[in-house]
Formats: C-alpha cells, sequence, structure tokens
C-alpha cells in the first residue's frame, strides 16, 4: 500500500470476508434486538391485562395474579438478557436490581402462614368469638351467642383448623391440591369441573391420620357419655372466612346430617372436600379469595328432632328500610328452607311491640326427618298439614324475639337457622351477618307504560332488572353450555347453581324462596332473583331474550328499555384478598420511575420496578442499534434520517434489504423515501400521509380542561421538558419487513409488520397507548380506534388506554391496505381523545374515517341499523 493509505482519513476498502464478517454480526444484533421488542410488546400487553384487573371489575383468583406476574417477570427477563447481548455494560448491575424487585413481588404474592397448631378437637361448650382462628366464624359466633345469651344451642365438639392442615400435609396431599390448581385455567369451566372433581375424590380417598381419627372417635365418644346415648350428629362446615359479612358462603360447603359413629370419619372428609366444590371455587375466586386463606373447620353437633325449622332474618334483606323481622319456616327440618326445594311458610314480625303483620302460608306436602339409620328422609305431610301453618303465632313471635336479641348482642342483622323441638323450645342452629340490598326503583310500578309481561308473580329473592338470553339449567352438565350474561332458569333454587351467577344477569326459578343459600350468594353477587315462579321452566326457549324485572315480580319477552336503567359495574374484586395482593405487587411492577433518559438517575441501581427495568431496556436497546452504524466499519448498517418533507424527523436502520442497492452501497447518511425498499413501511407510510392532518378537532370547555388539567400533573407532558416524549420517530425495516416506534402528540404508537408472498406468514400488529386528556377520554379513544380496527379483519384488545390489535394470513395486497388504514390512523387520532366524551363529534368523525378509508380501497361496512342513503343524499350520521 502506498504512504497515503496510512494517513487517519484515508478510507482503507474492505475485503469481501470483512463485509461478510460485519453483515454477520449486524444479523446477530439484528435478532437480538427484534426479539427485545418482542419481549417488550409482550410485557407492554401484561402490564396493561394487570391494570384491567386492578380496576376489580372481573373476578379472578391467587391463581391467576401468581401467573400474571410471573409472565410480566419472564418477558422483562427476556429484555434484559437479549440487552446484555446487545449491551453488555451494567448488565450485572441490571439483573441485580431486577432480582430485588422480583424478591418484593414474591413477598407479596407468598400465602401467608396460618395457625396449624393448637387441639385437634374442642368441646363446642367451651367455644366463644375469640376461637375464630381455630374453629371458623360459624361456629365461633354460634358459641358465644350460647353463652351470652343463655340460648339453647346442640351439644358437640369441633374439629379444628390445626386438625386440616394436619390432614392436608398427609400424603402431601396438600402440595398435589396446589399443583393441580395451579395446572388449571380458571376460566376454562370444563377444566375446571375436573379439577373439582379430581381433588374431592383424592380427598375422601385419603385416610385420616391415625391421631387425628383416634382424637375425632374419642370426641364422639366422651359425648355419648355426657348425654347418656349414642346421638346422630349434623356434621357441618366451619370454614375460615365463611358466614362473615360480604361473604356467607352459603350453602357452598357440604353439610351432612345425622351420622353416627361408624359414619363420621367419613362425613368429615365429605365436608373437607366440599371445599374444592365447584361453585365453592367459583365463590372464592369471584370474591377475591385465595384458597391459602381458606381451612376448612368442621362442627360436629346433635340433631335436634324438630317439629318446624327454617331460617330467621332480623331485617329484611331485600329492602334496607324494611325494619320487620322475616321468618321462613317448614315442617320438619329446615334443610329445604336453605336448599331452596320445597314451599315455605313465611311470617313479617313488626318489632315495637312484636306482632305479626303478615302470613303467607304454602301448600307444602312433604317434610325432612332424620331417618331410622343415618341421613334424612323425606316423608308426605297429610292433607290437613299440608296447608297449615308451620308455626303458631306464639312460635313466631319467640323466634322473632331471639332474632332481635341475637343482632343486639352482635350489633349488626342478622341471618338466623333455627329448629323448634315439640316442646316449643326454640334451638339455635347458626347465625352470621346479616347482607341487605336496596331495591333500584326501577320496577314496572315506578316506570309505569311497559308491555304486558309473560309471566308474573313470584317472590323477589334478590332485587333489581335483568337482561339476556334464556337458558334452563336442568343438571350439572349444563353449566358447561351456559352463555355469558345468561338468565338462568330452574326448577329448583339448588346451592351448587352458584357457581354460574358470576356469568347470569338474573335468575328464575319455580321453587325457592329469599331465605335459601342461592339467593343469598344472588344478593352478594347483585344478581336479580325471582323465585316460586311456577312453569318457568317449560315456559321459555333457551336463547329467548328476555328481560327479569325481580322487583316488580314481572318478566318481559325481549329487552324492555324503560327498565334498563344503567347500573355502575360493579367492582366485585375491590377489598377482596386476592385484590390486595395483586395491588401490592403492581407497586413493584407497573410505576415507572425512569422517565428521562438524559438523567444521570437513568440507571440500572435506579431501577425500582419492573416497569423501569423494561424502560432501561428498551432504550439502552434503541440507542444500541441506531448507534452500531455510527463507526465507520459498520457503515452498512448505519440509520439513515428520512429525507421527507415532514416537520417531525424520522429515521430508518436497514436490517437487511430495506434500501434500494445503490444507497447501501455509497453510504449516505439520509435517505429519500423513493430509496426505501420496504413493502410494508412504504404503504405505512402512504396511509400517515394521504390526507393531510388538518390540526386538533374542535373541543368544548371539559375536554380543554381535561387536557390542561393532564398536562400540569404530567411532568411528562410539558414539551419544552426534553422528556421521553419528546424522542425520535424511527422506522427499522427490511424489504418485507417494518417495524416503527413513535409519538405522535402526547401519544405513543407502535407498527410491526411482515409482508411476503408467503401469505400465512403475513401480518400487521398496531399498539396505541396515551394522550393528553384525562383516564376516561383516553380510554374512549383506544375502544374508538378498536372498533374501527375490528371492522377491518383485526383482533383487539383494550387494557385501559393501552390497545392491542392485530390481523394476519392476509395476501400482500390486503395487507397493504390495512397498513394504510394504520398510517391513517396513526395521523388523525391525535388529540382525538379530547372530544370522546361528545357522541355527536365522535359520530362525525367515525363516519370521515370510514369515508376516507375507501381510498385505500378498503370494503367499508354498513353501520349497524343504518339506512342506505337516499339517491342524491348521504343518509343520517348514527351515534356510536
Amino acid at each position: 500500500m502506498g504512504w497515503l493509505d496510512w494517513l487517519p482519513w484515508k478510507k482503507r476498502k474492505r475485503t469481501p470476508e470483512e463485509i461478510a464478517e460485519i453483515r454477520r454480526m449486524f444479523a446477530i444484533r439484528y435478532d437480538h434486538f427484534r426479539l427485545l421488542i418482542q419481549a417488550n410488546t409482550r410485557a407492554h400487553e401484561l402490564i396493561g391485562e394487570l391494570e384491567e384487573a386492578l380496576r376489580g371489575f372481573t373476578p379472578f383468583g391467587m391463581q391467576y395474579v401468581q401467573t400474571l406476574c410471573t409472565r410480566i417477570s419472564t418477558s422483562i427477563y427476556q429484555m434484559v438478557r437479549h440487552l446484555g447481548d446487545l449491551h453488555p455494560r451494567g448488565q450485572a448491575e441490571l439483573m441485580r436490581a431486577m432480582q430485588a424487585i422480583n424478591e418484593k413481588i414474591m413477598a407479596v404474592l407468598t400465602p401467608e402462614e396460618h395457625l396449624e397448631s393448637g387441639a385437634l378437637v374442642i368441646d363446642l361448650a367451651r367455644i366463644g368469638r375469640d376461637h375464630v382462628d381455630l374453629c371458623g366464624p360459624k361456629m365461633a359466633m354460634l358459641g358465644e351467642a350460647g353463652r351470652a345469651l343463655d340460648l339453647s344451642i346442640p351439644s358437640g365438639f369441633v374439629v379444628t383448623v390445626a386438625a386440616y392442615h394436619r390432614f392436608a400435609q398427609s400424603r402431601d396431599m396438600g402440595v398435589e391440591i396446589n399443583r393441580l390448581i395451579t395446572a388449571t385455567d380458571e376460566k376454562d369451566r370444563a377444566a375446571v369441573f375436573k379439577t373439582s372433581s379430581d381433588i374431592m375424590q383424592m380427598i375422601m380417598d385419603t385416610p385420616l391420620p391415625r391421631e387425628l381419627a383416634d382424637a375425632i372417635l374419642g370426641a364422639y365418644d366422651s359425648l355419648a357419655v355426657e348425654l347418656g346415648f349414642e346421638p346422630e350428629l349434623a356434621v357441618r362446615s366451619s370454614a375460615l372466612g365463611e358466614d362473615v359479612e360480604g361473604s356467607s358462603f352459603a350453602g357452598q360447603y357440604r353439610s351432612v346430617l345425622n351420622v353416627d359413629r361408624a359414619a363420621l370419619l367419613d362425613a368429615y372428609r365429605e365436608v373437607v372436600a366440599s371445599k374444592y366444590s365447584r361453585q365453592a371455587m367459583a365463590y372464592r375466586m369471584n370474591h377475591g379469595i385465595p384458597d391459602t386463606d381458606v381451612a376448612m373447620s368442621v362442627g360436629c353437633m346433635t340433631m335436634v328432632d324438630a317439629v318446624a325449622g327454617g331460617v330467621a332474618y332480623s331485617r329484611s334483606p331485600v329492602n334496607v328500610r324494611d325494619e320487620h323481622v322475616s321468618i321462613h319456616s317448614v315442617w320438619g327440618l329446615p334443610k329445604p328452607v336453605v336448599d331452596g326445594t320445597t314451599e315455605i311458610d313465611e311470617f313479617d314480625v313488626s318489632r315495637d311491640p312484636l306482632a305479626v303483620d303478615r302470613s303467607a302460608v304454602a301448600d307444602k306436602t312433604v317434610r325432612y326427618v332424620c331417618g331410622d339409620d343415618t341421613g334424612v328422609c323425606r316423608e308426605d305431610l297429610s292433607d290437613e298439614r299440608q296447608k297449615a301453618p308451620s308455626l303458631t303465632e306464639e312460635q313466631i313471635l319467640a323466634v322473632a324475639r331471639e332474632a332481635i336479641r341475637i343482632e343486639e348482642l352482635f350489633g349488626t342483622p342478622q341471618d338466623i337457622e333455627w329448629a323448634m323441638t315439640r316442646n316449643n323450645e326454640f334451638h339455635l342452629l347458626q347465625c352470621r351477618p346479616l347482607m341487605q340490598v336496596t331495591p333500584e326503583g326501577n320496577s314496572a310500578k315506578a316506570v309505569g307504560g311497559l308491555p304486558a309481561p309473560v309471566m308474573s308473580g313470584g317472590r323477589v329473592a334478590s332485587p333489581g332488572v335483568g337482561v339476556g338470553p334464556a337458558f334452563t339449567v336442568r343438571k350439572d352438565v349444563d353449566a358447561l353450555s351456559f352463555p355469558d350474561g345468561g338468565v338462568m332458569i330452574l326448577k329448583q333454587a339448588l346451592p351448587s347453581r352458584a357457581a354460574l351467577l358470576d356469568r347470569c344477569s338474573a335468575v328464575v326459578a319455580e321453587q325457592g324462596g329469599m331465605a335459601g343459600h342461592l339467593a343469598n350468594v344472588a344478593r352478594e353477587f347483585g344478581v336479580p332473583a325471582l323465585f316460586g315462579l311456577k312453569g318457568a321452566v317449560d315456559r321459555f326457549e333457551n336463547g329467548a331474550i328476555l328481560t327479569v324485572d325481580a322487583d316488580g315480580r314481572s318478566i318481559y319477552q325481549g329487552a324492555v328499555e324503560p327498565l334498563l336503567v344503567e347500573r355502575p359495574r360493579q367492582r366485585i374484586m375491590r377489598g377482596s384478598p386476592v385484590h390486595a395482593a395483586l395491588r401490592q405487587a403492581a407497586r413493584h411492577i407497573v410505576r415507572l420511575n425512569l422517565t428521562d433518559p438524559e438523567s444521570p438517575d437513568f440507571r440500572p441501581e435506579k431501577c425500582r420496578t419492573l416497569h423501569d427495568v423494561m424502560r432501561y431496556c428498551h432504550e439502552k436497546a434503541v440507542v444500541e442499534m441506531f448507534e452500531f452504524g455510527t463507526n465507520e466499519d459498520y457503515i452498512e448498517a448505519a440509520s439513515r434520517q428520512l429525507i421527507c418533507g415532514v416537520p417531525k424527523q424520522f429515521w430508518v436502520l436497514n436490517l437487511d434489504d430495506g434500501f434500494e442497492p445503490d444507497v447501501r452501497e455509497r453510504g449516505d447518511r439520509c435517505v429519500l423515501l423513493e430509496q426505501v425498499a420496504s413493502f410494508p413501511m412504504r404503504a405505512l407510510w402512504e396511509g400517515m400521509q394521504a390526507v393531510p392532518w388538518e390540526g386538533p378537532p374542535p373541543v368544548h370547555a371539559r375536554g380543554l380542561m381535561s387536557v390542561m388539567f393532564e398536562a400540569t400533573t404530567n411532568p411528562n407532558l410539558v414539551t419544552a421538558a426534553g422528556t421521553h416524549y419528546t424522542q425520535k420517530n424511527y422506522f427499522m425495516v427490511s424489504k418485507n419487513y417494518c417495524s416503527l416506534q413513535s409519538r405522535f402528540g402526547f401519544h405513543f404508537c407502535g407498527v410491526e409488520s411482515l409482508v411476503s408472498e408467503r401469505v400465512s406468514e403475513n401480518y400487521a400488529s398496531f399498539q396505541f397507548k396515551g394522550g393528553a386528556a384525562n383516564a376516561e377520554r383516553r380510554i374512549l379513544r383506544a375502544r374508538f380506534v378498536g372498533d374501527l380496527l375490528e371492522e377491518f379483519d383485526f383482533r383487539v384488545r383494550v387494557r385501559e388506554d393501552n390497545l392491542f390489535a392485530r390481523v394476519e394470513g392476509l395476501a400482500r395486497e390486503s395487507m397493504g391496505k390495512r397498513l394504510k388504514m394504520l398510517g391513517y390512523l396513526i395521523t388523525h387520532t391525535r388529540q382525538l381523545d379530547m372530544i370522546m366524551t361528545d357522541k355527536a363529534a365522535v359520530a362525525r368523525r367515525r363516519q370521515r374515517f370510514l369515508d376516507d378509508f375507501k381510498m385505500f380501497g378498503l370494503n367499508v361496512p354498513q353501520a349497524v341499523g343504518e339506512e342506505p342513503p337516499a339517491a342524491g343524499g348521504r343518509g343520517e350520521e348514527n351515534p356510536l
């Protein structure tokens, strides 16, 4: 070489081997970058899902929380790993920061340790409210009421929470149960049914530890000596969390009646197994109660020889303003009152003075009594007793008097189960806080001018109005086909049907009343319920749309709009243990502290949340890829500024063959649009420039105030601050691939697309988030954009103001049309969030968008309910 070749400004021509090595190195780096971006997209989507769950509208369990947090952590770990291959500096510090964050998350999600020590069995006579943690609320409150008020309660004993843990630890049964639950998708009905069956069978097949079996049978023998005979027992659940305010678990666990000594151990296992019944598992998930928080203690009490029995409410459960004591009774054992399997007598008693204000005596055909051996049997009633009241006036007043005393003891309205013996003695079997609800006032009586109902009558079991498709549930397997939002129609109001309440709009039953377990749970879930409506099962075909007005005791064909006053969605998870755990975990996941890449604090040691780690990885990866080409050795892999005639700066990174050959050879620092060979980018850009943006839409005062307030409270919206809202906008391209990351106005958008001749591999994904207005308007804009995309074959998911959309498997020409549409939306949805509460303005904007889409060759669908335009006219615009 000549001496000039050695001068530092003299550029040496590379050999083919060196060029090949440069390309190989870039391909490796690009692969790591591509995988990092994919993990970033997944993490954003999962965080959006977490933010939606935090709103508390839909039910979820602890398994969902643990799985979701693990998936978020895994996606961000993949980002850390790929960043390490791109930019090793700081990798060790970043891994340490992420490990510290994960440890804080795991500390929140690790189940609390519950009391596992203590006596295996305790005499019921010794139990009071201070034994809740060992004996469960049901037995603790029963023992407290018996002692404090000198009430007659059954003799017996309690198999404690400590005994439950001893049983669960035997043969690693608890570990296997946890494995089965963790492996089950909570939203897969068939999978939940199978897991429930498998766990219950496992418990029934597992023998009790010898010391536990001896303790239970020893307690029975001691009770027999005390009574002077071998008694039959009622074996009843008393789980932690059961019979507390807002979570009654009414009828969700098993009770086994009239059990002798020989069947006692099996009955205990049966009650423990009922913790995993379908309805109990669904109830816990809908109330946000972790499985690990529910340990099962079991009460074993002597059977009461009941002449009559039932339920008493110290106040009305369906009207908070009604102070009457409400009594529901039958002949014999109270079982059919709570099971909803027969007609019942109803009595309303005023308080001061005690007086029977209303009596409704039902035509009762059967009663339940203790069998000669074990269990209970059903007996037909004589004609005379069928129509006779199951309680005398004296007995009615006695039940009401004790209900009021129990309410005064605990200081809250009470739900009481009781029995009356032949000597007119009141026996308390159970007491728990009563949940009261208030009618909404939009019943037929309040509205008026309604069509004639197709059925009317029955009893209000849970107030409200619901509309949906009718679906009759006759057997358990029908639950697998039950539609979301359906009206559940039943012959009997069985407690097991509570497993479907989270998907119901209303419940109608031919038998049952407001004292039944299903009615209790329906009120907790806020589901309207109308019971005692004869002929309902055979009256309606599945799929027929019904409006159920429980307050007006009427059913209408179709959706009756005047009754459908919009109710605020119930945040059913708020205040639950599972929601609390998710909220605590989210503090270490969602918050973003690293907002300014130019700040000296933008480094791994300052990462306090997983979002910080994600932000750091994304920023460093983008910088690394764009600066990769600034070194002369890698000029062929450099980023180029796009000369495009628009105010915003766009940079293009050629991943392989995204530029025309002459551009790749020259190594210029700028590139013209016509020199870009990427089909997806050219289509996207055409949509972005097809119709000039006219500026922000006209905005009313509230929309403007929303933007001003958000701008003053969010420092990242201050345009002079040099924050992450003012970053470069960049394309990464190859001939068949394009990825755009950009900020337009105050919102972020990202597009990734692959379009080639292999149709099965073609896709376009779109991410959209943020805005300058408040959260409500940003969410409405995301839904507005999502609704438009769904019209054109995109699969859309919206989480808060975060939208994800994807279309795939279309031919090159069809993909190009949709990429043009995405480009158009990127340009024209700027500051649209300011008008999203103005329905008329939104409707006009939607129509304008649809009209503009026609220029891309898209078949624009006709709006639902829109009449074709008359000749020479556009027709009326429909509201959104």
